[in-house]
């Protein structure tokens, strides 16, 4: 066990190394310029798509409306990336870790944008008649039989990445934050989360749509809100802090109090690191979610898509970095959750921990939700749609099993794949980069656009 461990943590290493980090970066950065930064224009226009998509649409052009389908894909990255992922990058590569997260979520946007509008212009209809998409979709009828090994490599990755990442990882957290503030055995939490997520996921992406677009507003705005009044209290070194996060991206930073000290490779390496892990863009996961809605343009659905990587990095990780530079508790020395927790504890003595552990339960109950979609579809891509009520039952019932285990391995094997799925994206991406700009050249070329 020891030799596959580290055989595992080796290859973990590569997939999230500098040429991995590089490859997401210059790939959004590419897309970006490519598209003469659309994505940055058009941040108006996609919110207001996104208004306008509340309603579900022609019911032939999708099972969901275009918000619930931002909505899935939000309850998925929306998780324990954006609370004890920005800590772990500010613990590992100091307040400069933040600045790189921006970097990523900007370039990442044009990235999201390509992703959703690759998947929605390829996507078909399984045969109950439902819309299916993304990456191995955008592969498959847009590059052809011969690359179909690459879409199969993808689904492959996502197929299995989604059981660690999307559930097991994720009610590990939720079990062990409810322990630790309020004394829920792991059991209890593991048992009812099972039944919880058993309801929702079994009646498939029109119930994972609705309690996503009912649970996802109210737990950004709660959770946003929260962590204004955390800066509201510490007002005065929200200057200080802007300062200490734009020099330490460029240089390193000294051991201070808890703090070990950083360079400033780490402070890039975390910052990017952390940020793909919590928006997701250049894995291909958004276009899974975004090719169910009730859309007939992609670029619309590609508008919409790309707000995913701004909500979730540009506001909830930024607001979530402030409030633990401003409040000085990233020199202490905690980490992960457990310094976001200290950062709300801080501002609201007595009960700002217990509304960081309910944030992160909600977050990760949705993730799980999300998740289960995202792993259904590709499994719906290698084996049919015979696969759907069996990988429902087995992902509900790993649940429990989450709450209770140790993790570690799962956890990095986990990563790992979900590292892997860039590979394939990416690759896709770039290739592919014509259509998308020539799909979105057509749609501003309209008179009405």
């Amino acid at each position: 066990m020891e030799s596959i461990n580290a055989l595992v943590n080796s290859v973990n290493g590569l997939v999230w190394g500098p040429p991995m980090l590089v490859a997401i970066l210059g790939t959004g950065l590419f897309l970006m310029l490519f598209l003469r930064f659309m994505p940055l224009a058009r941040i108006g226009t996609g919110f207001a798509l996104m208004w306008r998509g509340r309603r579900r649409g022609d019911a032939e052009s999708g099972e969901i409306s275009p918000f619930e389908a931002l909505m899935t894909c939000l309850a998925a990255t929306v998780g324990t990336g954006n609370i004890a992922g920005v800590a772990t990058a500010i613990f590992l590569g100091g307040p400069g870790a933040l600045f790189w997260m921006w970097c990523t979520a900007l370039v990442g946007m044009a990235t999201k944008y390509a992703e959703v509008v690759l998947a929605v212009h390829y996507r078909e209809k399984d045969d109950r008649g439902e819309h299916v998409g993304g990456p191995m979709y955008a592969i498959k009828n847009g590059l052809g039989a011969k690359w179909i090994w690459l879409g199969t490599a993808f689904a492959v990755f996502g197929g299995f990445a989604g059981f660690g990442i999307g559930n097991m990882v994720q009610v590990n957290s939720m079990a062990h934050a409810l322990q630790t503030t309020f004394n829920v055995p792991l059991w209890v939490t593991g048992v009812s989360s099972m039944v919880l997520v058993g309801l929702v996921i079994l009646g498939g992406i029109q119930r994972i749509g609705k309690v996503a677009a009912a649970l996802v507003p109210f737990m950004c705005l709660a959770y946003i809100a929260a962590a204004i009044v955390v800066l509201a209290v510490n007002f005065s070194a929200i200057p200080g802090a802007f300062d200490l996060i734009f020099t330490h991206a460029f240089s390193p930073i000294a051991a201070t109090g808890g703090f070990a000290g950083a360079a400033v490779m780490a402070a890039i390496r975390f910052g990017v690191a952390r940020g793909i892990f919590s928006n997701e863009a250049g894995l291909g996961t958004a276009g899974i979610a975004q090719a169910a809605g009730t859309t007939h343009s992609s670029v619309q659905s590609g508008m919409i898509g790309m707000l995913g990587t701004f909500i979730d990095t540009i506001i909830i990780c930024s607001l979530t970095g402030l409030a633990i530079i401003c409040s000085g508790v990233w020199t202490s020395g905690a980490s992960g959750a457990a310094l976001s927790a200290a950062a709300f504890e801080s501002a609201m003595p007595g009960f700002g921990g217990a509304i960081l552990t309910l944030a992160l339960v909600i977050f990760a109950f949705t993730t799980i939700l999300g998740w289960s979609y995202f792993g259904e579809k590709c499994w719906e891509f290698l084996v049919g749609t015979k696969s759907i009520l069996p990988f429902r039952i087995i992902w509900v019932l790993a649940v429990p099993f989450g709450a209770i285990a140790q993790l570690d391995f799962a956890w990095l094997l986990a990563d790992t794949l979900n590292g892997l799925m860039a590979i394939p994206n990416l690759l896709a991406l770039i290739l592919l980069s014509p259509v998308v700009v020539k799909l979105t050249r057509e749609y501003f070329a309209r008179p009405t656009q």
